[in-house]
């Protein structure tokens, strides 16, 4: 898995545990329904820091939170 597939799964794992939709959260987060769209649907392979530090705050979790999770162990490295 690679780190932008691994941040993908994240945040849909977060929105099902609280019930909300993508929509909700770009609301929440203050970032662009198409940006958090792009993210989620695959079309953005990556997402800066800034981003999922913005999707924290709508989630009211840190970024420790966001990153403690099993999808971020043994990531496949990203040569491009």
């Amino acid at each position: 898995m690679t780190a932008g597939e691994a941040i993908r799964a994240r945040i849909m794992e977060l929105i099902t545990e609280r019930g909300i939709t993508v929509n909700k959260l770009a609301m929440k987060s203050g970032i662009t329904q198409s940006t958090l769209q792009n993210i989620t649907g695959g079309r953005n392979h990556s997402a800066s820091v800034s981003t999922v530090q913005k999707l924290c705050d709508g989630l009211d979790i840190s970024l420790r939170d966001f990153f403690n999770s099993d999808l971020f162990d043994n990531l496949e490295q990203e040569i491009r």
